[in-house]
C-alpha cells in the first residue's frame, strides 16, 4: 500500500494526543477525521487546533507546506464512528490508557473497516499483543507510540504485534516519514518499548542519586539539561561513544568498558517511587510551584523551546 494513493486518516479520541496527531497528519496534506464519542468534544478539538495552527503560523513555526487555513480545511469531526471511518486507510487510536477501553474500541473499529485498513494505537505502556488480543485480523495492527508533545518531538516508535505484516510496518514508516515524524522500528514487542525503557533507567538512577543525598533535584536536572541532554539532542548514546574514542565504539569499550561495568554494578535497587515521592516532590515544588498556573506556564515554555530546537535541527 502506497501512502501517495491514500489520503484519509481517522483519529479516534480528541484529547491532547489525538489533537496532536491530527495536526501532524494535516501538516502532511492528509485529510483527517476526528472521532470522539463524547458530544461536542471533537468539534471543540478542531477549535483548539485552529487556535494552535494560527499561532504557529504567526510565529513562522507551522509544519508542512500548506497554510493554516489549508490545513484546517482538511479537518472534520464526527460523533458517529462508522461515518468517521469512511474512506480511511489508516486509523490512529488515542483513547484512555486503559486496556479494556482500547480493546473494545478496536473491536468496534474492526467491524466497520475493510481488511486492508491499518489499525494503530498510541499506547505508551501496553504491548500490542494485549491491545489487539480481541481483534480478529491482527496482521494489520501495530503501536505507533508518539512522544509528548508529538508536534514538536518527532520520534515515533513503531511496535509490531507478533502477527504484524512487514508491509504494514513499511506503510506506517512511510506515512510517518511523509508527515515529518522520525519513525523507529522495534523488531518485536517489549514492555516499555525502547524510549520508556531508556527513560526509566535515567529516572531510576536520578531518583537514587537524589534519595541517597548525592545531589539535589535541581542539579540532577542540570546534569541532563546542560550536559547529557545537550549532546543527546543531536546524537544518540551509541554515536556518542563511537565518537569519543580515536578508533570508534570498540576502542571506547577497550578503554572505558571496565569502568562502565564497575559503575553499573554499583547501581542500587529499583526505587519505591510511591513511598519516596513526597520528599522529592517537596524539593521539586520549591523550584516550580505545583499550582496549575505555574505548571501551565512551564509546559508552554517547554513547548516553545522544543519548537525552536526542532527548527534548529531541521535547518542544520
Amino acid at each position: 500500500m502506497s501512502t501517495s494513493d491514500c489520503k484519509s486518516i481517522t483519529v479516534i479520541g480528541s484529547g491532547l494526543i489525538g489533537r496532536s496527531w491530527a495536526m501532524v497528519f494535516i501538516s502532511g496534506g492528509f485529510s483527517v477525521r476526528i472521532y470522539d464519542n463524547q458530544p461536542g468534544q471533537a468539534a471543540n478539538a478542531i477549535a483548539e487546533i485552529r487556535k494552535q495552527l494560527e499561532e504557529l503560523e504567526e510565529a513562522h513555526m507551522l509544519r508542512g507546506e500548506l497554510t493554516a487555513a489549508q490545513q484546517l480545511a482538511l479537518l472534520s469531526n464526527y460523533e458517529d464512528l462508522a461515518q468517521a471511518l469512511e474512506g480511511a486507510f489508516f486509523v490512529q487510536e488515542c483513547v484512555f490508557e486503559q486496556l479494556e477501553v482500547k480493546q473494545s474500541v478496536f473491536q468496534d473499529i474492526e467491524r466497520l473497516v475493510g481488511k486492508e485498513v491499518i489499525l494503530s494505537s498510541s499506547t505508551s505502556c501496553l504491548v500490542p499483543s494485549s491491545v489487539f488480543s480481541k481483534v480478529q485480523n491482527r496482521s494489520r495492527c501495530l503501536v505507533s507510540h508518539p512522544v509528548n508533545p508529538p508536534y514538536y518531538v518527532k520520534l515515533v516508535e513503531l511496535v509490531p504485534h507478533p502477527e504484524t505484516l512487514t508491509a504494514v510496518m513499511d506503510t506506517t514508516h512511510a506515512l510517518m516519514t511523509k508527515v515529518g515524524q522520525a519513525p523507529v522500528r522495534l523488531k518485536k514487542e517489549i514492555d516499555g518499548f525502547a524510549l520508556n525503557r531508556v527513560q526509566a533507567a535515567i529516572i531510576a538512577e536520578s531518583w537514587r542519586l537524589v534519595q541517597d543525598g548525592i545531589i539535589s533535584v535541581k542539579d540532577i536536572d542540570l546534569v541532563m539539561s546542560e550536559g547529557l541532554g545537550m549532546r543527546y539532542a543531536f546524537i544518540g548514546p551509541m554515536e556518542t561513544i563511537h565518537l569519543n574514542a580515536p578508533e570508534g565504539l570498540e576502542d571506547y569499550m577497550k578503554r572505558y568498558g571496565e569502568g562502565l561495568m564497575r559503575v553499573l554494578t554499583s547501581f542500587g535497587p529499583v526505587p519505591d517511587f510511591c513511598s519516596e515521592a513526597k520528599g522529592i516532590n517537596k524539593e521539586m515544588c520549591e523550584l516550580i510551584p505545583g499550582d496549575q498556573q505555574h505548571l501551565s506556564a512551564r509546559k508552554e515554555r517547554r513547548d516553545q523551546l522544543l519548537m525552536h530546537l526542532a527548527k534548529l535541527k531541521k535547518d542544520h
